[in-house]
């Protein structure tokens, strides 16, 4: 979905990991940063900050300028589906084609291990989607993305609707996929989640980041 591509040094991306540069629409950015793999680059800003447009952008789900690459290759030399299974985004509130959750992964030993590390009970893959709570709604997703081993995660408040126990396990999956040297860019309200999960962060205000890179 690139509008036009401007990118002010394409040679200039890491050759491992994820690179953003000059991406930006009519609202927001331009934006350039790297997180190399197994990092987290943490973002915060008050609603309608332009977190979930820049996060949108970076999945290639929204029309921009700029480009982004992944190990240096950018997303438009690529087709999009094979961008989106390698940099894989995560809304607040994930999205779902079917009622039903087996639909959408399988029963096997890798969803029931990842269930269990997220702190689901076993009947959970047997209930209609529209009779889960929203956190487990945002667990599944997790699980459901983490299944395709991707080399970008983009987590919009991804604990949002989740209690303090269960977040700390959902971080703990975030690590050990940062472990295998998945990168994540995670949004977070959540000052303490911040905290915790950041290797780097970044502050958005009205459409742009704000102060040094820390």
């Amino acid at each position: 979905m690139i509008e036009g591509r401007s990118v002010s040094s394409s040679g200039d991306v890491l050759s491992r990991g994820l690179s953003v540069r000059a991406l930006r629409n009519a609202h927001a950015g331009p934006f350039a940063f790297d997180v190399p793999p197994g990092t987290c680059l943490v973002i915060t800003g008050t609603s309608g900050a332009g977190k979930s447009v820049l996060l949108r952008m970076v999945a290639d789900l929204d029309p921009h300028q700029g480009d982004v690459a992944l190990d240096g290759c950018f997303c438009s030399a690529m087709p999009a589906h094979r961008w989106r299974r390698q940099v894989v985004y995560l809304p607040a509130e994930p999205g779902w084609w079917s009622d039903s959750v087996l639909d959408h992964m399988p029963d096997d030993a890798l969803t029931r291990d990842l269930m269990a590390q997220a702190g689901l009970r076993a009947g959970v893959l047997n209930d209609p989607v529209h009779r889960l709570s929203t956190g487990e709604r945002q667990r599944l997703a997790l699980i459901r993305a983490l299944r395709l081993a991707p080399r970008v995660l983009l987590m919009d408040e991804p604990c949002s609707a989740l209690d303090e126990g269960t977040t700390l396990m959902v971080e703990a999956m975030m690590r050990a996929a940062m472990a295998g040297g998945t990168a994540i860019v995670l949004v977070s309200h959540d000052p303490t989640q911040a905290m915790r999960m950041a290797d780097l962060r970044r502050e958005l205000v009205h459409g742009h980041f704000v102060g040094a890179a820390s």
